[in-house]
């Protein structure tokens, strides 16, 4: 009698802990696309400045096209970028993009003067903090979740279940690492 209650007793510790493990990797495994899914509104709202952007640059530096070029070619790859390393280097070329379009804004000084490109230099500005805040939520949220799948005990549950460690947003070119400098 007394080792059948402690052996029932042991397989509900068990059954017990492996749900609490099991819906722990489930939440970490929402906190990361919940993640991804801010990472992708704030570059969205990126893409959505960028236009009014070219449009207030093009009325001053009208033969820069190459320039504006790129930036709208940036812009549509971004748009349409879905797995994770194909967001970060759409997200990459475009920030490589718009640091040319800023640094054409530099020649022109009634261009920087203008009321409508300091809003939208300050816009911008405040959308790369808020990208570099999605960023750091993601990376935290893949921290964990990479944390708990790998570590015991409750590997034991992710291998059972096929959670698996997830990857972190990078960007491999170094000179993209750094968020364009907006000047006023």
């Amino acid at each position: 009698m007394d080792i059948t209650v402690i052996a029932l007793a042991l397989i509900l510790f068990l059954v017990v802990f492996a749900i609490i493990q099991y819906n722990k990797l489930i939440r970490l495994n929402i906190q990361v696309d919940e993640g991804f899914s801010q990472i992708e509104v704030q570059l969205k709202r990126r893409a959505d400045l960028i236009p009014n952007l070219v449009e207030t640059v093009k009325g001053y530096a009208t033969q820069e096209r190459e320039v504006f070029e790129r930036v709208v070619q940036a812009r549509a790859a971004s748009t349409t970028a879905s797995t994770l390393p194909a967001v970060a280097a759409a997200d990459g070329a475009l920030t490589n993009a718009l640091r040319g379009l800023l640094a054409v804004a530099e020649a022109y000084p009634d261009l920087k003067a203008s009321t409508n490109f300091a809003e939208l230099q300050l816009e911008l500005a405040n959308t790369e903090n808020r990208i570099q805040a999605a960023l750091r939520f993601y990376n935290g949220n893949i921290r964990e979740n990479n944390n708990k799948v790998q570590q015991f005990p409750s590997n034991v549950i992710a291998g059972m279940y096929s959670f698996t460690p997830r990857e972190f947003f990078e960007i491999e070119i170094p000179e993209m690492r750094e968020a364009p400098q907006v000047s006023f």
